[in-house]
C-alpha cells in the first residue's frame, strides 16, 4: 500500500459556511506531509475529521487502504495546537494515563516514558506536576504523550509552539528520527522554514479548497522565475538575454528575459570572469505561500 492516508472530495459544512470544499489527497507512508494554510482555512476541520472527532457531510477517507474507523484511533497520534494537559498531575502519571488510554499495558507504558524522558533530557521533570512546567517543558511532555504508542499516522498540529530555537531543533531532529523508523507524520504549521527542512509533500487550503498541491521540489522548480545568484572574480559585463538585478561585492541576481537557459548565461559569463558559484535561486515556501493565497 502505497499511501498511509487517502482523502477523497472531503466537505464539511457549519450551517451555511463551507469549512471544506470537496478536498482530496493522498499521503505517502513514511513521508512528512506538510498542511498549510492561512488562519480559517479549513486545517483544524480537516484534521478534525482525520482523528475522528468530527465526521465529514460528504467524501471518504482511507487508512492502509481501509475506510477509516474508529479501529484505525489506536494507530494515530494527535497533538492538537491547544494543549490539553491536566495542571494537577505529576508529569509521569499524566504520561502513563495517556500511554494507556492508547492501548500500552502499564509496564510497556513505564518503560517508553523513562525512554523518552531520558532522550529529551527531562527525567528531573518525571515527578513534578504539569503546573510547573515551563510552556516548552509542557510541550515536550506532549509530544512525547503523542508518540509514546509509536502510532503509524502522527499528526501534529504547531509542533515548535512554545521552543526556543535550540528546542526546535531538537524535536525537528525527533520528528525527522520518527520518519526514518516508518511513521508517517501530518505537519500542520505556520513557520514555513520548517516546512521547507521537513516536508517531502505538501497542501495549501484556502478558504476550504486545495489550491496547490504536491511535492516541495517541484512546487518550488514550477514557481521559480529563471534567476540565477553568480559569486566570481572579475568584471561582469552586459550580458545578451539577461538582466542584472543586482550586482554587489561580486555577488550578481541575473535574470532570463526571454527564457535562455542556464548553459546560455554560463557560455556568456565564461568568457567574461573567473565564476565561484553559480546557483538557480528558488523560491521559499514562505513566497509561494503569500503569492497563492493573495491570487486567491
Amino acid at each position: 500500500m502505497k499511501h498511509c492516508l487517502e482523502i477523497k472530495n472531503i466537505r464539511k459544512e457549519y450551517g451555511d459556511k463551507v469549512a471544506i470544499d470537496s478536498i482530496s489527497l493522498a499521503v505517502k507512508k513514511g513521508s512528512i506531509f506538510g498542511l498549510l494554510g492561512p488562519n480559517g482555512a479549513g486545517k483544524t476541520s480537516l484534521i478534525r475529521i482525520i482523528n475522528q472527532i468530527i465526521g465529514p457531510d460528504k467524501g471518504e477517507l482511507f487508512f492502509n487502504g481501509q475506510a477509516l474507523n474508529r479501529q484505525h484511533i489506536h494507530k494515530i497520534g494527535y497533538l492538537p495546537e491547544e494543549r490539553g494537559l491536566y495542571k494537577n498531575m505529576k508529569v509521569g502519571e499524566q504520561c502513563l494515563y495517556l500511554a494507556q488510554l492508547k492501548g500500552l499495558y502499564k509496564d510497556e507504558a513505564k518503560a517508553k516514558i523513562y525512554y523518552w524522558f531520558k532522550r529529551l533530557d527531562i527525567l528531573d521533570w518525571l515527578h513534578k506536576k504539569v503546573e510547573e512546567l515551563s510552556k516548552g517543558m509542557a510541550q515536550k511532555v506532549q509530544f512525547i504523550s503523542t508518540v509514546i504508542h509509536e502510532p503509524e499516522l502522527i499528526i501534529l498540529d504547531e509542533p515548535f509552539s512554545g521552543f526556543d530555537p535550540i528546542n526546535s531543533k531538537i524535536i525537528k531532529q525527533e520528528i525527522l528520527k520518527l520518519k526514518e523508523n516508518g511513521a508517517t507524520i501530518i505537519l500542520s504549521t505556520h513557520r514555513m522554514e520548517s516546512v521547507e527542512e521537513l516536508c517531502d509533500d505538501i497542501v495549501l487550503i484556502h478558504n476550504g479548497q486545495s489550491v496547490l498541491n504536491g511535492n516541495v521540489m517541484a512546487i518550488k522548480q514550477h514557481y521559480k522565475k529563471d534567476i540565477y545568484e553568480i559569486k566570481y572574480k572579475g568584471d561582469l559585463k552586459n550580458l545578451h538575454g539577461f538582466d542584472v538585478i543586482s550586482d554587489k561585492d561580486k555577488i550578481a541576481l541575473v535574470k532570463s528575459k526571454k527564457m535562455e537557459s542556464s548553459n546560455d548565461l554560463l557560455q556568456q559569463l565564461i568568457s567574461q570572469v573567473d565564476i565561484l558559484n553559480f546557483n538557480e535561486v528558488l523560491p521559499s515556501i514562505n513566497d509561494i505561500f503569500i503569492q497563492t493565497v493573495n491570487h486567491e
